[in-house]
């Protein structure tokens, strides 16, 4: 999954949000000096990330790519299912969207100051630029794809991958809410947090 999931299956808190985004940053490589609170967010996290790759669900969602992009699936679900997030976000959380985004991004950056170095970079550009906001359409997610294109450190065919989403954006669609629900249920099973999500 990917941050805004994330981030909606952490706990409302500022070491919680750290925690469950740390993930993405070399988690395991930071434990030592880390409180248990962060610690419990970190371990959820990777077990957002475990069950995800293992549902068949999201397997076959990698069919929905071309040849050139299949590589790269796994993260063209990610941040598509982030869209979806939003575009069902009723569904899922009694808040509005803007007021969990605000909360969001405030306790992220009451941390910033002890997040490895380049979590902090992208911490900071995800709040001041509310990258949320561009995942709201499917022309934000090609833009933010396309981006993730051009980060990765070598020749890649990963760039036009919203041509694969739009094409299939239904089937895509569907797989996310087949899928969500589960993982909700997953993480409020083990409660690695204490207290469960709605």
């Amino acid at each position: 999954m990917n941050y805004l999931a994330h981030l909606y299956l952490a706990q409302p808190t500022a070491d919680s949000h750290f925690g469950n985004l740390l993930g993405d940053f070399g988690g395991k490589r930071h434990v030592e000096q880390l409180p248990n609170t962060v610690i419990n967010g970190l371990d959820n996290h990777y077990l957002v990330d475990k069950f995800t790759d293992s549902r068949r669900a999201v397997k076959h969602a990698k069919q929905y790519f071309s040849p050139e992009r299949k590589r790269f699936a796994a993260v063209a679900i990610d941040v598509v299912f982030d869209h979806f997030l939003i575009v069902h976000w009723q569904r899922f959380n009694k808040q509005p969207l803007s007021d969990f985004k605000y909360t969001s991004y405030q306790l992220l950056n009451n941390r910033i100051p002890v997040m490895p170095q380049r979590m902090q970079h992208v911490v900071t550009s995800m709040t001041k630029n509310d990258w949320f906001k561009e995942y709201e359409t499917v022309e934000g997610i090609g833009l933010a794809l396309d981006n993730i294109a051009k980060r990765i450190r070598f020749a890649n065919t990963f760039t036009g991958a919203v041509d694969d989403i739009a094409r299939n954006y239904d089937e895509l669609e569907a797989t996310f809410l087949e899928f969500f629900p589960e993982l909700v249920k997953h993480v409020n099973e083990f409660a690695l947090e204490g207290s469960n999500k709605g």
